[in-house]
């Protein structure tokens, strides 16, 4: 029952301080998952991450999620989950009765726009972090930079990329053992 509610806490956390979505949370959640917690690895925070983006859904409920049921079964995919949410569920509660007045003051748009500014930047540390990581021999950067170029250039859907380069690497692995190259 005690890592349930610690579950439950760490997954509050997590969504009261996540800006922008699935991608801003990742260094958060590995952050309190990994190097504090030590709940799990950081390559296995990755492989959750990459999971919820082909996931239908939320990417950031998904991972949660994942994250949950990793260290505690059904119970704690679902306690993972509803930590995540809550924040979210009593903010958007609070914010929907004052809207139309809150949006008025500069204070508020000039604080939206240091979030956006800020979710950029956590957005471009994880994309830094998960290359440095994982594109370090001649193939991985390859299939990175080619994915980069369909996504961001051709506009292709990430998720036949993820698909095509997952055919592609369990054929080469057939071959040869892909971590060798």
């Amino acid at each position: 029952m005690k890592i349930l509610f610690q579950l439950y806490l760490s997954f509050f956390k997590i969504g009261l301080f996540t800006f922008g979505g699935g991608y801003a949370m990742l260094p958060i959640i590995e952050e309190e998952l990994v190097s504090k917690r030590k709940w799990l690895k950081k390559d296995e925070i990755l492989d959750f991450y990459a999971i919820g983006q082909v996931t239908p859904g939320i990417i950031a409920i998904n991972t949660s999620t994942f994250c949950g049921y990793y260290k505690k079964g059904i119970a704690g995919a679902i306690i993972s989950t509803l930590g995540f949410i809550t924040p979210s569920i009593f903010i958007i509660t609070i914010i929907s009765k004052f809207i139309s007045k809150f949006l008025e003051y500069s204070f508020v748009q000039n604080a939206f726009s240091g979030i956006r500014i800020v979710v950029c930047v956590l957005v471009i540390k994880t994309v830094f972090n998960i290359v440095k990581e994982n594109a370090s021999k001649k193939i991985t950067f390859f299939v990175f930079l080619f994915s980069f170029i369909l996504v961001a250039v051709f506009a292709i859907s990430p998720v036949i990329i993820v698909i095509g380069i997952s055919v592609f690497a369990y054929l080469l692995g057939r071959k040869n053992d892909i971590s060798n190259l």
